[in-house]
């Protein structure tokens, strides 16, 4: 099986959520995505295959949502999704591509339905 785990090193969740990964026998890909960034292609096609929009994604807490001024609900997705390629940081994490779906791993227990 294929795994991808767009993954943040410093967030407990994301880290737990590899570990559950790992214990089941299954070494992913890593994309530590707040050194790689996003294209917009990407975000597209990751929220794509979620059935998600930008906002559903959109991290506000210790990040710079509020004062770019995401948080109001007249901004648009586009707008959303360009400030998430300028900061990655925008986007919530981890995200786990399988070859059965891709999720937000929020709690990181969603991953193990997808393994």
């Amino acid at each position: 099986m294929s795994v991808t785990i767009y993954h943040n090193p410093q967030c407990s969740t994301s880290r737990k959520t590899l570990e559950l990964i790992r214990e089941a026998g299954i070494e992913p890909v890593i994309v530590e995505y707040r050194q790689a960034g996003w294209t917009k292609a990407l975000l597209k096609s990751l929220f794509r295959a979620m059935k998600a929009k930008p906002r559903d994604l959109l991290r506000v807490n210790g990040t710079p949502a509020e004062e770019l001024g995401l948080t109001d609900p007249a901004v648009s997705d586009e707008r959303i999704l360009a400030a998430m390629v300028e900061h990655p940081i925008l986007v919530q994490r981890p995200i786990v591509v399988s070859d059965k779906a891709t999720i937000l791993a929020r709690p990181q227990e969603k991953v193990l339905d997808i393994l």
